[in-house]
C-alpha cells in the first residue's frame, strides 16, 4: 500500500505534491529504497513512477510489515538522518505473521530502535486501514480491530514531548471498495485519502505543512 506498483503515483506522492506547496520550508523524502514493486517479477525492481520528478527515496516494502521494519528502521533512520516517520503497516502482520498482541510488540521494537538512532524523531502512525479480507474471514477482521486499539495504547503510551507520537486518524470516508483497485491497495482516491489523513494529521497537532487540498 505505501510502496505502490509499477506505474503508479503512491500516496508518498500525493503528500510530496502537498507538501510542496504547503509547506513552507525546505523538506525532502528520505529512505533506503527507491524502487516500485513490479507485477511482472513480483519483485521490487521497477522504477516506473508515473512522474519520473518524483524523489522516490523511502523505506517500503511489498509484503513487509512492522516485523520486518523494526529490524530495519534504526539504520534507515540514521543513515538518512530522518526527522519524521510516517508509518502505515499492519494488515499484513496480521494476515501472515503475528497476532494482534504480537503485532503491537513490534511496534514498540520499531520506535525503540528508531529513537535509538536518532533520539528526537518524530513518528505519525496510521492504524490499520481494513482491506476485503475483513468481509470474509471474521478473525482477521477481530484481529485488525484489536490490533488498532492496542495501537492507539500504545503511541499514547509511547509518546513523549522529545519524540513526538501522532495516532493518523484513517480517512473516514475510505472505502476499500472504491478507494482500491483489488480490495487492498490504493487507486487515485485511495492515494489522496490516506496522503490526506497524514498531512491533515501533522498540520493540526504539529503546524506541519497546512491542510490538505489534492492537486
Amino acid at each position: 500500500m505505501t510502496i505502490g506498483s509499477a506505474g503508479e503515483h503512491t500516496w508518498r506522492y500525493r503528500l510530496w505534491q502537498h507538501l510542496c506547496t504547503a509547506y513552507g520550508g525546505p523538506f525532502t523524502l528520505v529512505g533506503p529504497r527507491e524502487t516500485l514493486h513490479d507485477p511482472s517479477t513480483d519483485a521490487p525492481t521497477s522504477y516506473a513512477y508515473a512522474d519520473p520528478e518524483f524523489p522516490r527515496a523511502h523505506l517500503a516494502g511489498w509484503g513487509e510489515g512492522w516485523c520486518h521494519m523494526a529490524p530495519l528502521v534504526g539504520d534507515a533512520v540514521r543513515s538518512c538522518r530522518a526527522d519524521v516517520l510516517l508509518v502505515s503497516l499492519g494488515l499484513i502482520d496480521l494476515g501472515f505473521y503475528t497476532n494482534a498482541e504480537q503485532t503491537a510488540d513490534n511496534v514498540r521494537a520499531f520506535v525503540a530502535a528508531a529513537r535509538a538512532a536518532r533520539p528526537k524523531v518524530r513518528m505519525a502512525v496510521m492504524p490499520v486501514i481494513r482491506n476485503i479480507r475483513v468481509e470474509a474471514d471474521e478473525t482477521f477482521a477481530g484481529q485488525v480491530g484489536r490490533f488498532n486499539a492496542l495501537l492507539a495504547g500504545t503511541v499514547a503510551d509511547l509518546d513523549t514531548p522529545r519524540s513526538p507520537m501522532l495516532l493518523v486518524p484513517p480517512p473516514a470516508t475510505y472505502d476499500f471498495h472504491v478507494d482500491t483497485y483489488d480490495g487492498t491497495h490504493p487507486n487515485e482516491s485511495g492515494e489522496h485519502k490516506i496522503a490526506g489523513a497524514f498531512a491533515e494529521a501533522m498540520w493540526h497537532e504539529w503546524s506541519l505543512g497546512g491542510p490538505y487540498k489534492p492537486s
